[in-house]
């Protein structure tokens, strides 16, 4: 395989990871994923963007042997993540006079979990520029975009912006740009879930800091380029910006199928009430759909029987997922059964701190569900109804 021109003296020489399911021992990976590296090469300076993950170090070197690469003067390390800066010990073994360029914050970390030796970096500040004769790179600083040291490079004279795991999305692809947008934007939104969510109030610091520059084109570290970025910057200021939908999320266990009844029957008073819903059974559901659907949810509905007087331990897992992502809910309830007594709603109320929603009223009942009870789902359900009313 060969390296991919992006445009003139501009290339990918990334690592597309087709067989890869599983990411950080947590979030799965059912499309695989790319760990995208930039070469720039100027009229007086070679610069890599970024590295790739250390388990294909050896593609990474392969293609700058394939460009005839014989020296580098700088690798911009805009996160210092392994995924993404794995390699780069390597790289600097190589190009012994390399120097890595990255944030004031990013240098002690990349000392700390890579042991790179303080000399070889050069911290810049925020809005910094770097000429590389006939290109010019320039350095922002966009913290908590997931982590405290990120940045994104921009290069001027072109309007790529090179944004790391910013506008990222897990999937491996054998085209370089992106083609097919409704292939695009679920892997988009779901990584967007996965990663960015949490972190909504600092996106939308750093989307307002890059939004005069220009921006022809996004090369993220994952995933493919956007020829377009209008595309995904569009869909960036929705997810952020916008206000929830009408979708209830109801995530659930059920262990002798009481709470199971209860689930069937809320589900279809909340689509008699022309409220949309995604339920998922948290036995084998896929986290990752999990958290996209939390992207547009204006309530979260937590389903879950009890086991020695608490919620279950996939539920209670469900929440504490719910909780770390932040999603922009404004509603949150509980419904499930218990042999002798509960707690459930207590411990879930506990949980979701990280929420500013109001707990609508539970429906957690003694053994099967009987007419009074579903009558309180029917209930819980017009309260959901008119509390989404206005929404879309």
């Amino acid at each position: 395989m060969k390296p991919k021109k992006i445009i003139e003296n501009v290339y990918w020489v990334g690592a597309i990871d087709w067989d890869r399911r599983l990411f950080d021992q947590l979030i799965p990976l059912p499309q695989g994923t790319s760990y995208n590296s930039y070469l720039i090469q100027g009229s007086e300076r070679t610069v890599l963007i970024d590295t790739v993950d250390p388990t294909m170090t050896d593609l990474l070197l392969s293609y700058l042997k394939q460009l005839n690469v014989t020296s580098i003067d700088y690798v911009v390390t805009n996160h210092a993540e392994q995924d993404h800066s794995g390699s780069l010990p390597n790289v600097l073994a190589m190009y012994p006079n390399a120097r890595v360029i990255c944030t004031t914050k990013c240098k002690p970390m990349l000392t700390d979990l890579l042991l790179i030796p303080e000399e070889r970096i050069r911290a810049v500040e925020d809005g910094e520029t770097l000429s590389l004769g006939n290109k010019t790179l320039q350095f922002i600083y966009t913290p908590w975009v997931h982590w405290p040291e990120t940045m994104v490079t921009y290069l001027k004279e072109d309007g790529i912006l090179f944004s790391c795991d910013f506008f990222g999305s897990h999937i491996a692809s054998s085209e370089l740009f992106v083609g097919d947008k409704g292939e695009v934007y679920p892997a988009a939104k779901r990584y967007f879930a996965e990663i960015m969510m949490p972190f909504r109030a600092p996106i939308q610091k750093n989307l307002s800091k890059i939004k005069d520059l220009g921006i022809a084109m996004i090369a993220p570290s994952h995933g493919q380029v956007y020829g377009e970025p209008d595309f995904i910057l569009e869909a960036y200021r929705d997810w952020v910006y916008g206000e929830p939908k009408n979708l209830v999320v109801l995530p659930y266990v059920s262990m002798h199928g009481s709470t199971k009844r209860m689930v069937e029957h809320f589900v279809g008073a909340l689509m008699d009430r022309d409220v949309r819903v995604q339920q998922f059974d948290l036995v084998g559901a896929d986290i990752g759909e999990l958290g996209s659907a939390l992207v547009d949810a204006s309530t979260v509905v937590l389903g879950t029987p009890t086991v020695l007087v608490g919620a279950h331990p996939l539920a209670l897992y469900a929440a504490h997922l719910v909780n770390a992502l932040r999603p922009k809910a404004k509603y949150v309830s509980v419904i499930g059964s218990h042999g002798w007594a509960s707690k459930a709603t207590e411990q879930v109320s506990g949980i979701l701190s990280n929420l500013n929603a109001e707990m609508l009223d539970p429906v957690v009942i003694k053994g099967l569900p009987k007419e009074s009870d579903f009558a309180a789902l029917d209930h819980l359900a017009d309260q959901i109804a008119d509390k989404h009313r206005e929404l879309k």
